[in-house]
């Protein structure tokens, strides 16, 4: 997002994203590691599955290593919780970096996406039998016949500390800085907004390190805005039930977490500013690029410090969500325990593939929010981890303004199969998590549309 009226467009490919969802009966536990394989969902074509890895031995585990086959005619969709690496029929799934450490009698598990009727054989954890009885290569049979509708994303397992957010939520960005859009005092930012993200914090001393303080053109705009009222309004927000938090970056951001220097330094800073303003959270916003793993260590690292009820939320370019291999894809992934929500930038990218790579969906259409999306939902994210970011009427971006009416279908087509365009994804995602705009100031120059028409609609989500 930027500090001027457009962002810079660009053009992508996507990778694809397979569909589906399941049942199993488990293997009872023998002593010593197990690795126990059930599907929780089956619709025939295609089911849902999770390995649970349990530590039945008396020493801790601090790592593990899945291996199985798929039988022929079975192939392996999207996963999440693991690393998943596949040779033909054979998939080899490792932990990451939050869940490889298993205490004596303590579980954790992955879960993935399988297409046709097949189910995993041959199991391995760690290079020995994954113990129990043999899991069966052929589906068990079920009471009821498959479904019609489409499969139905199983509920967040482990949602993070995200304080008193609503289910569905509107998030808005507040300009710290004077441009052609309506300047706002933070307290009056309107009801309608569940989350307000301050654009924008930059760099300041050593590499790493973020600052932040009223810009003097937003002072002098309004009237003589200074630091010590923006506190008060923080304060003001909180006693309405809303939630601020601290973008960090925009368009010139110039913010760089390249080593672990540099995330301490971040960390350090940003755990500063939020003792100082009173913010929840913290949102990335870096359009120059970032490196997802010491900006993970120093989210992680701000998460401990904070607590659970720490806000991290991301507002990637649409670039920079079409493959789980780029930067901000693995950065998300990679902190998916902790991450709220990623409220990517649907605009100002020109056409790109969606989760179907059948073809290129143009911008600023219900097809290119629901095929675009459906890419991070088919590939890791939870469905309360995706939220759909457009801009706020004219002059907020360059190209993808959007009726925000159109907004509404794309949510609604994500939540329950209806208003949908062309494009229909593979399943429903009830917790689809909410709506993002760039901008506040800019909604209220264009007489709070946005706000006005999204925010009503969410309270009608499943």
């Amino acid at each position: 997002m930027r500090r001027s009226r457009f962002l810079v467009a660009t053009v992508a490919t996507a990778l694809a994203a397979a569909a589906a969802a399941v049942w199993v009966a488990a293997p009872a536990l023998a002593a010593g590691p197990t690795a126990t394989f059930v599907k929780t969902s089956d619709w025939g074509s295609g089911w849902e599955g999770k390995y649970t890895i349990t530590n039945g031995g008396p020493t801790a585990i601090t790592s593990w290593n899945v291996q199985f086959d798929l039988p022929a005619g079975t192939t392996l969709g999207s996963y999440w919780d693991a690393l998943v690496v596949t040779s033909g029929q054979h998939v080899t799934a490792t932990n990451r970096d939050y869940n490889g450490a298993v205490a004596p009698g303590a579980s954790v598990s992955f879960g993935f996406l399988g297409n046709g009727s097949g189910s995993p054989i041959n199991c391995r954890l760690n290079g020995a039998a994954c113990g129990g009885a043999p899991t069966p290569t052929t589906p068990a049979p079920t009471a009821t016949p498959p479904p019609t509708a489409p499969p139905t994303a199983p509920p967040p397992t482990a949602p993070p500390g995200t304080g008193s957010l609503p289910r569905h939520f509107l998030t808005g960005y507040w300009h710290n800085f004077d441009n052609p859009a309506v300047e706002l005092r933070l307290r009056d930012v309107p009801a309608e907004y569940d989350l307000i993200a301050v654009a924008f914090a930059d760099a300041a001393g050593a590499p790493g390190a973020v600052g932040f303080g009223i810009d003097p053109g937003l002072s002098a705009a309004l009237g003589g805005y200074t630091n010590a009222t923006f506190k008060a309004d923080v304060q003001t927000l909180h006693s309405r039930g809303k939630k601020v938090i601290l973008s960090v970056g925009g368009e010139t951001g110039r913010v760089a977490v390249n080593d672990a220097a540099s995330a301490t330094n971040f960390s350090n800073s940003v755990h500063a500013l939020i003792q100082e303003y009173g913010f929840d959270g913290v949102d990335i916003d870096l359009e120059n690029g970032l490196n997802p793993t010491f900006m993970a260590q120093a989210l992680r690292s701000l998460r401990g410090r904070v607590g659970a009820g720490l806000i991290i939320t991301m507002a990637p370019q649409t670039i920079d969500m079409q493959s789980p291999a780029a930067s901000y894809f693995k950065l998300a992934l990679d902190i998916r325990d902790i991450l709220t929500v990623v409220h990517t930038q649907f605009y100002n990218s020109g056409s790109m593939l969606g989760c179907d790579q059948s073809f290129a969906y143009a911008q600023g259409t219900v097809n290119f929010m629901t095929a675009l999306a459906c890419l991070q939902l088919e590939n890791g994210l939870r469905p309360d981890q995706v939220a759909l970011g457009l801009p706020a009427g004219p002059g907020a971006a360059g190209g993808g303004v959007v009726a925000p009416t159109l907004v509404n279908q794309a949510l609604d087509c994500l939540a329950r199969a209806s208003n949908c365009g062309s494009f229909r994804p593979p399943r429903t995602y009830p917790d689809i998590r909410g709506a993002m705009t760039w901008s506040i100031n800019w909604d209220v120059s264009n007489g709070n549309s946005f706000a006005r028409t999204v925010k009503p609609h969410l309270a009608t989500l499943p």
